[in-house]
């Protein structure tokens, strides 16, 4: 027996059409790459949104391909994520901090169709626009009078402003399967090539609102949010989808991600929430401080990306009376599994009990289960001792990677986080160590094994192992452990001079040691995590 609902397909659509409903006064602001701050409501963001569908139709966009966006946090952003997605078409959003080679390369991967840019990454556009396969069309996302003068260096290229003048909004959204693919997002946390994450739309809305609950990102209608996350990164862990569907005001920070420019916003806009990765708060706090400031509204600030260290946690709390929900999650979970709230029992422990509860990376939200496995692939126990692999599976996890790349990634139905964790029997998840040999900077994962390519093709080193070494700004940075050939010759300065212009600037190794041997384990695999040991405390140079 069935029961007897209508059936109506979870679309992202469905958000902004609410949102101008019934919040369509509610403002969205934005600090413009222009260099002023904009003001628009959530109706005059449907409206354009129902535009940009009609410009996407006139380019030749049709169901199911790919459009890529190349922004900051900014309300031509939010107008391309419902416009794109709502028309049946699947939002590529590309992270700008890529080496220009992984741009070129994930959007031939994607087979990109358009791609719309922020006028801050011309200089990268022209890097790669004359590469790619299938990019038909450039889009600048300005007004004609802020073009470059440069503009014919990309033949055809586009203005965003007038392709959405030129139409009139008379649009109705069309109706399709829930589990149509909705977004693309590749993540760079596994060695080699970005693999593709694709969303459906389906598990975007169960997402939505698992994010916005009390026991997660606690966001509603009365609340200002600042994603400080940006929207190529995870789709802003889902916040411009929950604040539209909660109706919070929204304010996007662009470009402007220092700790003044923020606190500027943070105080003029009244803002509530906000969400980033450890190091943003890092420079944020320390604005605040050496100013001697104070939050007037902020509340709540949701940190994920990499480990939120404690003192960060108190010092949040103890002087500025913000709470800092520790978060936890992936590109392939879309990205939220985890949030450290309190249950009950916590309300009247004492401060250092409740600051290790918020130090954990938190318990799983509704729609996320997980389990930790030993090395024979049992499951251990949530005694808070045993350390295991991290599985998780759930309606917004993944299930393979787009275009298949690497297999079938599932182990019996769960995905592998490539995280060691141990759980509470409260159910809190502690993550202990991570299983792949990828580093994480300032929440921006970076391949050791590319690292390790590039300095053993100098002729110099025989082996080359990297490692993450720990970094007092951004969390951790690549340390190089080089094996020269027997009689040859190399400096520091010499092999981190022969990684320009092959990886992104930020992926440079900081350091670079040299030793006599590598160790190796039985099957010829360097064996980091002795390295690990050998350097754990090394103090990486700062200036």
């Amino acid at each position: 027996m069935y029961g007897q609902m209508m059936q109506q397909p979870l679309l992202i659509s469905s958000l902004i059409v609410h949102a101008e409903r019934h919040h369509g006064e509610r403002e969205v602001v934005s600090r413009r790459v222009e260099g002023d701050i904009h003001r628009t409501t959530y109706g005059q963001i449907a409206q354009r949104a129902r535009q940009v569908a009609q410009a996407l139709g006139a380019l030749g966009v049709r169901d199911g391909e790919r459009v890529a966006t190349l922004a900051w946090n900014g309300y031509r952003h939010m107008e391309l994520y419902f416009g794109i997605s709502g028309s049946g078409a699947v939002m590529h959003t590309v992270n700008p901090r890529l080496h220009p080679d992984q741009i070129v390369y994930i959007a031939d991967h994607a087979e990109d169709q358009v791609m719309f840019f922020d006028m801050t990454f011309w200089p990268l556009i022209q890097a790669v626009a004359g590469r790619t396969k299938t990019v038909k069309h450039w889009v600048a996302m300005c007004g004609r009078e802020h073009l470059p003068a440069d503009a014919a260096k990309v033949p055809g290229l586009l203005c965003y402003e007038e392709l959405v003048a030129a139409q009139d909004g008379r649009y109705a959204w069309p109706s399709f399967d829930e589990n149509t693919a909705s977004s693309l997002c590749y993540t760079s946390g596994t060695t080699g090539n970005p693999k593709g994450v694709l969303y459906s739309h389906r598990s975007t809305l169960l997402h939505t609102f698992a994010a916005a609950l009390p026991d997660c990102l606690d966001v509603g209608a009365a609340d200002c949010v600042l994603p400080v996350v940006p929207m190529f990164h995870v789709n802003s862990w889902g916040i411009v989808y929950l604040a539209p569907m909660t109706g919070a005001k929204l304010v996007l920070p662009g470009a402007g991600l220092d700790g003044k420019s923020l606190y500027e916003l943070f105080e003029s806009e009244g803002v509530t929430v906000s969400a980033g990765v450890p190091t943003v708060w890092q420079g944020l706090l320390a604005y605040v401080d050496a100013n001697k400031l104070k939050f007037s509204t902020m509340r709540r600030s949701a940190i994920g990306g990499s480990a939120c260290p404690p003192a960060m946690i108190s010092k949040f709390l103890d002087d500025y009376g913000v709470r800092v929900i520790h978060a936890w999650g992936m590109t392939e979970m879309s990205p939220i599994g985890t949030a450290a709230a309190f249950k009950a029992q916590h309300v009247d422990q004492s401060p250092e009990r409740r600051l290790a509860v918020m130090s954990t990376q938190g318990r799983a939200v509704y729609g996320v289960d997980m389990k930790i496995v030993g090395e024979d692939g049992r499951e251990l126990p949530w005694d808070g001792q045993a350390s295991g692999d991290l599985l998780v599976r759930g309606p917004w996890v993944i299930s393979r990677y787009f275009r298949d790349e690497g297999g079938d990634p599932l182990q019996d139905g769960w995905f592998p986080t490539g995280d060691v964790a141990k759980i509470s029997p409260e159910g809190y998840m502690i993550i202990t160590d991570r299983s792949k040999d990828v580093i994480k900077s300032g929440g921006e994962w970076i391949g050791s094994i590319d690292l390790e390519n590039i300095a053993m093709a100098h002729p110099a080193v025989a082996m080359a192992a990297c490692i993450a070494a720990h970094h007092p700004k951004w969390d951790e940075r690549p340390l190089l452990v080089v094996m020269k050939k027997p009689g040859a010759e190399v400096t520091k300065e010499e092999l981190l001079a022969f990684f320009d212009g092959k990886i992104a600037k930020w992926w440079t190794p900081d350091d670079v040691v040299f030793v006599d041997a590598i160790p190796l384990g039985a099957t010829g695999k360097m064996q980091k995590n002795r390295l690990r040991d050998q350097f754990r405390g090394y103090k990486l140079p700062t200036a």
